[in-house]
């Protein structure tokens, strides 16, 4: 008997290697690692934005402490001088009370404008003193405020941190593994694009995003052709011709989300093609294939 068209036609695939039942566990492993470094990086931010923070605590404190300086110096300055003025104005009163005629009419004077120099002094001192609390009010208003604005910061960069791994962990759990048309264990699956993303952010793989109208020449996915040759969106099924390595390979009535395995002479791992969508004569998916490269024996 002569052999079938199916055998004539298409060159036998590889034999696929024995599987490997910790693949699973190292893949989860690997997100574990990922989403520890991600939270290392976010901590590092956080910690980053508190020692701004505390920097700038700190030059606020020398400043208001200068300006404190500052305005103890000046407010020695005029009680020295205030100190001064009241001494002149004892000895002018003194003069005043023992003086007669118009000597004391000049002392008298004299006291007068001592007086009013006094009280004009007493009253810049005052403004002085007022303007520097003024100051140091005004600066301690300013940390308080930014110092909220960091602690909201803060509070919203722990808040995405929270998010994002919550969303991160619920669509990893959402992952499904199973096995790939050639009975090899599949890696982790994607059927949406959530996932997808999902699934780059972990990095164990490259992704190849596709969508392929039917069309009479093959379109390239990675290093890879792919022509599609029938759908039926009805049932979600499909057929396509995978080309790799100059030898061509036929996916007959395949699902949705299935998916479909094949070997390349630059990987041992199987290359792994995923249709999440079947439409009239147009599929949608991605093409996942490892990102260690090492010959097949």
């Amino acid at each position: 008997m002569s052999e079938p068209a199916y055998q004539q036609h298409y060159p036998p695939q590889y034999p696929p290697p024995g599987g490997n039942p910790s693949q699973k566990f190292a893949i989860l492993f690997g997100a574990v690692i990922a989403l520890l470094a991600a939270n290392l990086y976010l901590y590092f931010q956080i910690d980053n934005v508190r020692q701004d923070m505390t920097k700038m605590r700190e030059g606020i404190v020398r400043d208001v402490s200068s300006l404190r300086e500052s305005s103890a110096v000046t407010a020695q300055a005029q009680r020295r001088t205030v100190e001064s003025l009241r001494d002149q104005l004892d000895v002018a009163q003194r003069q005043a009370s023992m003086a007669a005629g118009q000597a004391k009419i000049d002392a008298t004077r004299k006291a007068e404008e001592l007086a009013a120099r006094l009280s004009s002094e007493q009253e810049k001192q005052k403004q002085l003193v007022a303007q520097e609390f003024s100051n140091v009010k005004t600066a301690a208003a300013a940390t308080d405020t930014r110092l909220s604005e960091v602690k909201t910061e803060v509070a919203g960069v722990n808040t995405k941190v929270d998010s994002t791994k919550s969303e991160l962990d619920k669509t990893i759990a959402d992952l499904s593994s199973t096995r790939g048309d050639l009975g090899v264990q599949s890696g982790l699956i994607a059927t949406n694009a959530q996932q997808l993303a999902a699934l780059k952010a972990l990095g164990e793989r490259n992704y190849f995003e596709f969508d392929i109208p039917k069309t009479k020449q093959p379109q390239k996915v990675g290093d890879v052709m792919v022509l599609l040759k029938k759908t039926d969106q009805k049932k979600n099924k499909y057929t396509i011709e995978l080309t790799a390595d100059d030898k061509h390979i036929e996916k007959k009535d395949k699902g949705v989300n299935e998916p479909l395995q094949f070997y390349v002479a630059s990987a041992r791992q199987p290359y792994e093609l995923v249709v999440n969508n079947v439409g009239k004569d147009r599929i949608v998916g991605y093409l996942a294939t490892p990102k260690v490269r090492e010959p097949r024996k």
